[in-house]
């Protein structure tokens, strides 16, 4: 990266050439008088005082840079590792939210596993219990209809037992028999001869009261008496048409008997102790009549369902869809219905099909009603605020009625497997009333949140809401007796609960006639009378006097003083840790009942004007509200107490303190310790009477909790109710301007009104990608690293590079102190896309120029970044000095007249162009401190003056209206800083003669260049390239030569007049012309030396000629030589793989000839070859050892020692060269040297050309070589 100037290095530099120039000139007065020698040791010595301060000087300022560098590198390291550390808090932020979504779907897999193994269970389950009671019913039943042949004979019966007392207490037993006595019953029964007791039996029987379960124990026990007597099955048969005929009778029939009567019967039926005919046609009759009377309010539901579920599946032919479901899911074989045949089962098939038909419309009408019931209750709702207690109960019996019809109409179609009926949301809800409130559960989360949410940011919600749970931290001995009163409490709090809700019906009632009637005028509510209120006054005598008794009898003189302490210091608790921490003091330390009054009392003697504090008491109250409910109590029935008394007395006094309790009870609420339906209570009170202070205290209670009642789910819309009444009533009243402006603050502050959402430009990824870099993540510590992700960007798409190019000049988009980091990362990014540096430049000197041809106010800050962004682009090199100048100077001129008369480009009242040269100069000015551009500069300044003073010779600028103060200052700063010693202009008139002496003096010089031959010429131009040199070493002389055109192509684009293009030209002439000059006169005072430019000339001469002829000679000689000898063509060497390489050093041989030729060859009696063969696609290799007697090693190494000295006598020529032409140009750099210095770069640091290495080449490197 291209690194910034530092002005302290050239202030330090021109401070010590300024030094070198005084000390001269003392050489030369010394010189020029003799002085005596005590003149001279006292001039010695306060030289070197001089000099010593220099050093101690740049000594001190070494470590000041030391120190600066040093503290940039560890703010470098601290940045780069606060970046890395969040880099790696993301990653692990990343693998965190990656882990858990694994877990969360390896959850999920886990409950669907673990639902489905569930489901198979079941159905399994389902399989067994469905065969094991087939199989039980099919045996039982072979038996009862195989009894006649089993029965026994009577000689069975002579041997039981016919006891009076232990059949009798058998039959009692049977009509209380539970599954539980299954077994002892059935030993009694095998026991006992029931032969007389048949009859009692049967009505035990029918008349036990069995429950479902006992449905199968009361089965068992008849086919037991079926099997053994004969008499039995008849008798119970006519017993149960008896029972069912005496039903008949019964308008309200008992369900439960009903339901478990039906299903014994048809179990009884099954078993095969009724024939089929008898019992089947018992059972429908049965069904008949209970569907008959049941087919309109089907109160008997669950007695058909009860009947599906246990005995469907044999006396209908049901199959359960669950069953169904899962026979088809895993494959399981239920068992079919064989008991029953097909033709007796569809009568009944359709008999239930018909009851689920009428069902179902029934459930259509109540859904449909229930619908109604909604939106009334929601009219109401919207229209009055409350809806009453006796609708609100008849809506809730409505609805849980309909949610228990659902539940048996979708049992009974599980059953029956038939589908559900449609029923149809009302969607006429959401269009009228948007996405609707859930009214009868208030307070459920999340059904209502408008924009913004209930609090106004964070931080709010987290007041408000995350309490210090300080039973965690606090022993539970210590509220442990708290806890127990408020049980009590909370008994008697349930009985005031009703009272509460049904005044609130009566608030509900008051509302609704004033809202049907729309009564502005509203009388003011009737409150408690006088007697109450001394009733209240001797109360709170009476609960202070006992206080002061508690106290004195209980409170010890040491934890009094803890205590009046802690009181005292509660005002300074002013933030949330230090009221949290002393709500946990006082629970731990001081939590007895006359402390807890003390503390309500200090609570609620608050200061009127310590108005800070509420929000911090009601945290202290919310917060030990858990261990210590009466704290809360207590001061919210002193704040109603309180309340009550300011509204019921009506004067005009005590403003403050009437605010204070209206505030103190909206902190409360918003903590929820003050109930909403009290708060809504209190401001319906205020709007009641709806002036003066009242006013005030209704503006103060909405400012303080409106939001929080307006957005709560469950006060919404009473809130909204209540504001629309208090804007109709300010509308209706003529009320003073201060009252209408609090009202509407506290309205709006409640509702603001709906502002339209500003949608976002949707961009794609990469140019989002693009932004952040720029304007979020580019900072001084982060350029390296933006840079190497700009270098990453898809450049061959023109789309993103011109994307980036535009956020690049859109500068203004960035944080101004940010700008000198985009042109850094430019002047970086230009080593390696140099036409973005161009487009960027372009774009920036288009957007200044835009806004000198716009001239709007809302353009200045894009404006001045523009400026600031060219200024730091002169200072990474991106830009010529020429280009600031010429924007400097169109600043002052564009669209100008010159005679006076106002510009609509630059009226005279406009001063943002002075704004501009100052912030350009104050950019890259600093850098103009010598040469050429210094001389720019200096003429700029003159020109600038007078620009000013134009300005502010305008009639614009009056006593009354002076000359901005700000802009003066600016310029003061401005010129201090390049300029500090700089004479300025006191009016018009001396500006005007300084630019008039300037322009004199242009024409002067201008006319003796113009008289001057080519040699003058030549020499001028040569004085300007070595300007341009002086400026930097990047100018080429061809820039140099046309600034000055430029320029006045740029001033004549501006100009708008003969006079101005002039003036424009004189001044570029000044600029430009006078440099070489302006250079001779400085080097003539600073060093005395004149440089005579022009260069060296050629001049023709005979030597020239024989030189030419000689050399054409010898080239031709040289040809004709070389032309008759033969080419030899050159042997190539195979390259030997570097296994066989690695072989032949290991074995110390000598070195093959094939190949190579890196190290020297040893003597020694063999030399190894290596020999090439090639077998089918595969090249081999073979070592030879060949003696040095033989003629092909004796010519190789004879061969290679010829070589050798050849290399070595080339590498001494092009040492000996390569020395020669080194010493010519150290003797031809020592020579310019003593002519003229060479030139310094004392405007800036340019990028460095590419400089050619002089010399010849290294011959080690070539030739393979060792050093010499």
């Amino acid at each position: 990266m291209p690194a910034e100037r530092k002005r302290s290095v050239n202030m330090d530099e021109k401070d010590v050439c300024t030094s070198s120039s005084k000390e001269k000139e003392k050489d030369r007065d010394g010189e020029r008088r003799p002085a005596s020698a005590r003149d001279k040791a006292k001039d010695e010595a306060k030289m070197s005082g001089k000099e010593e301060k220099r050093k101690r000087l740049e000594e001190e300022k070494k470590k000041r840079e030391e120190k600066e560098r040093r503290k940039k590198e560890e703010e470098k390291l601290k940045a780069e590792e606060e970046q890395k550390k969040k880099e790696e808090e993301e990653k692990r932020q990343q693998e965190e939210e990656e882990r858990k979504l694994q877990e969360e779907e390896a959850k999920r897999q886990r409950e669907e596993e673990a639902a489905l193994l569930k489901e198979k269970e079941e159905g399994h389950q389902l399989h067994q219990e469905a065969w094991e009671r087939n199989q039980c019913r099919k045996e039982l039943r072979s038996k009862n209809q195989n009894a006649q042949e089993g029965r026994p004979e009577e000689a069975f019966f002579s041997r039981l037992d016919s006891s009076l007392k232990k059949n009798t207490a058998f039959v009692k037993k049977l009509r209380t028999l539970t599954e539980q006595q299954r077994d002892s019953l059935s030993n009694d029964f095998g026991s006992l001869n029931l032969s007389k007791y048949i009859g009692e039996a049967v009505s035990s029987v029918v008349e036990a009261k069995l429950k479902i379960s006992d449905v199968g124990c009361a089965v068992h026990l008849c086919s037991l008496f079926h099997q053994r007597y004969t008499e039995f099955a008849p008798l119970l048969l006519q017993a149960w048409k008896k029972h069912f005929e005496a039903r008949k009778e019964d308008k309200s029939p008992n369900v439960s008997k009903l339901r478990t009567d039906l299903r014994f019967i048809a179990e009884l039926t099954i078993v095969g102790l009724f024939t089929d005919k008898e019992g089947l046609s018992l059972i429908y009759e049965q069904l008949k009549s209970i569907i008959g009377t049941d087919r309109e309010t089907h109160t008997h539901v669950s007695v058909v369902i009860s009947f599906c579920k246990h005995c469907g599946d044999d006396i209908a032919g049901l199959l359960p869809r669950k069953v169904k479901l899962a026979a088809e899911k895993f494959g399981l074989g239920f068992p079919p219905s064989e008991i029953i045949t097909i033709e007796k089962q569809q009568p009944f098939q359709n008999l239930l099909r018909e009851y689920f038909t009428s069902l179902t419309k029934h459930l259509k009408k109540d859904h449909r009603e229930l619908q109604n019931t909604e939106r009334q209750n929601r009219r109401i709702l919207h229209s009055k605020g409350e809806l009453s207690e006796d609708r609100h109960k008849q809506y809730e019996e409505f609805a849980t009625s309909y949610q228990k019809l659902l539940a048996n109409t979708q049992s009974l179609a599980d059953l029956l497997d038939e589908n559900m009926p449609e029923l149809p949301q009302d969607k006429t809800v959401q269009e009228e009333h948007g996405p609707g409130i859930d009214i009868f559960t208030p307070g459920k989360p999340g059904e209502y949140d408008l924009e913004g949410g209930i609090w106004e940011d964070e931080d709010a919600r987290n007041f408000y809401e995350n309490l210090v749970d300080l039973k965690a931290f606090v022993p539970a001995i210590l509220f442990k007796d708290n806890e127990k009163s408020g049980q009590a409490k909370d008994k008697d709090d349930g009985k005031d609960g009703k009272e509460v809700k049904d005044a609130a019906s009566t608030t509900t009632e008051e509302l609704e006639l004033e809202l049907e009637a729309l009564d502005i005028a509203d009388e003011p509510l009737e409150l408690e009378g006088p007697d109450e209120a001394e009733n209240e006054e001797l109360a709170k005598k009476l609960l202070d006097e006992q206080e002061q008794e508690d106290e004195e009898a209980n409170t010890g003189s040491h934890l009094k003083l803890i205590v009046d302490a802690f009181i005292q210091q509660l005002p300074n608790c002013v933030n949330r840790d230090l009221i949290d921490k002393a709500a946990m003091d006082f629970c731990m330390n001081m939590n007895t009942k006359s402390n807890r009054r003390k503390l309500v009392r200090a609570l609620f003697t608050v200061p009127r004007q310590r108005l800070d504090l509420l929000p911090f008491y009601s945290r202290l109250v919310a917060t030990l509200h858990p261990c210590m409910s009466d704290v809360a109590e207590d001061l919210c029935s002193m704040l109603k107490g309180d309340f009550r008394f300011h509204i019921r007395k009506k004067d005009q006094i005590n403003i403050e303190t009437k605010n204070k309790t209206v505030r103190f009870i909206g902190e409360l609420t918003k903590f929820k310790m003050f109930s909403k339906t009290d708060t809504l209570h209190c401001l319906k009170m205020l709007l009641s009477d709806f002036t003066h202070h009242h006013i005030e205290m209704a503006c103060t209670l909405l400012e303080t909790s409106g939001r929080f009642l307006f957005r709560s789910p469950d006060s919404h819309l009473r809130t909204s109710v209540l504001l629309e009444q208090m804007m109709r009533k300010k509308q209706a009243q003529h009320l003073d301007a201060r009252y209408v402006t609090m009202v509407e603050n506290a309205y709006y502050y409640c509702n603001p009104p709906p502002m339209e959402k500003t949608v976002r430009k949707k961009r794609p990824p990469l140019q989002e990608y693009i932004r952040k870099l720029l304007y979020k993540d580019l900072s001084k510590v982060t350029t390296e690293k933006v840079l190497r992700q700009m270098r990453k960007l898809p450049w061959q798409d023109p789309e993103a590079k011109s994307y980036l190019i535009c956020c690049m000049v859109n500068i203004w988009n960035v944080k101004y102190n940010s700008i000198h980091c985009v042109a850094n990362l430019l002047a970086g990014l230009v080593a390696y896309q140099e036409d973005v540096g161009i487009h960027v430049v372009d774009g920036v000197l288009e957007d200044i120029r835009l806004g000198m041809e716009v001239n709007q106010p809302k353009f200045n800050q894009r404006r001045i970044s523009s400026a600031k962004f060219l200024g730091e682009l002169y200072n990474y090199r991106m830009v010529e000095s020429a280009v600031i100048f010429r924007t400097l100077f169109s600043f002052i001129s564009f669209g100008i007249n010159q005679d006076g008369s106002p510009s609509a480009l630059d009226p005279p009242e406009h001063l943002f162009r002075i704004r501009l040269v100052c912030t350009l100069l104050d950019t890259c000015g600093q850098y103009f401190d010598r040469g050429s551009s210094k001389r720019k500069l200096d003429c700029f300044l003159i020109y600038f003056q007078r620009y000013i003073w134009w300005k502010k010779s305008t009639d614009v600028w009056t006593k009354d209206h002076p000359f901005p103060i700000d802009i003066d200052y600016m310029i003061t700063d401005t010129l201090e800083l390049l300029r500090p010693k700089m004479r300025l202009s006191c009016s018009l008139e001396e500006a005007t003669k300084q630019v008039t002496d300037l322009e004199r003096e242009v024409l002067v010089k201008l006319g003796l260049a113009m008289g001057r031959d080519g040699r003058s010429s030549a020499m001028s131009e040569e004085d300007d390239d070595g300007d341009d040199d002086e400026e930097g070493g990047a100018e080429t002389e061809e820039q140099s030569g046309n600034e000055s055109e430029m320029n006045e192509q740029e001033e004549d684009e501006g100009s708008e007049n003969e006079e101005g293009e002039r003036e424009e030209e004189e001044e570029e002439n000044t600029d430009y012309l006078t440099d070489s000059n302006k250079e001779n006169e400085t080097d003539e005072e600073n060093n005395e030396v004149t440089i005579r430019g022009g260069g060296l000339k050629h001049v023709a001469c005979a030597e020239d000629e024989d030189f030419i002829q000689a050399l054409d000679k010898m080239m031709l000689e040289n040809l004709q030589q070389r032309s008759g000898e033969t080419v030899k063509v050159h042997q190539l060497d195979v390259a030997i793989p570097l296994q066989l390489k690695s072989q032949l050093k290991k074995g110390g041989s000598r070195e093959p000839c094939i190949g190579e030729d890196d190290a020297a060859a040893d003597i020694s009696d063999t030399m190894q070859f290596v020999m090439l063969t090639r077998k089918g696609n595969k090249q081999q290799y073979k070592i030879l050892n060949v003696p040095l007697s033989s003629h092909l090693a004796a010519n190789h190494f004879n061969q290679q020692q010829a070589e050798q000295e050849e290399r070595m006598k080339m590498k001494k020529l092009t040492l000996d060269i390569n020395e020669r032409q080194e010493q010519e140009d150290y003797q031809e750099m020592m020579q310019s040297l003593a002519q003229r210095p060479a030139p310094a770069n004392t405007n800036r640091e340019r990028r460095p050309r590419y400089q050619h290495p002089k010399g010849a080449p290294n011959a080690d490197l070539i030739f393979k070589t060792g050093g010499r």
